[in-house]
């Protein structure tokens, strides 16, 4: 059988934390509902499909951008130390 090899003092931090995670979960989801909403009117001059989906699914790809580029960094103050 395979073993891991993962040793367990590697307590390094994960780089995106839950509310990256959270915001990208959301922008699937505007992403999702832009195309569905698309699907369910299902006409080629109608108002949704024209004007809102775009706005909604285009919201979702800033916010994917968004969510990947921004990272909660510790403040200086915190972590250095004054002696």
């Amino acid at each position: 059988m395979a073993k891991k090899f993962r040793k367990k003092e590697d307590n390094k931090p994960m780089f995106f934390s839950s509310f990256n995670y959270k915001l990208i979960g959301i922008a699937i989801a505007l992403i999702f509902f832009g195309f569905a909403a698309m699907l369910w009117e299902n006409e080629v001059d109608g108002f949704i499909s024209l004007f809102i989906s775009p706005i909604v699914i285009m919201a979702g790809y800033i916010l994917v951008i968004f969510a990947i580029l921004m990272h909660d960094r510790p403040d200086e103050e915190e972590t250095s130390s004054t002696a």
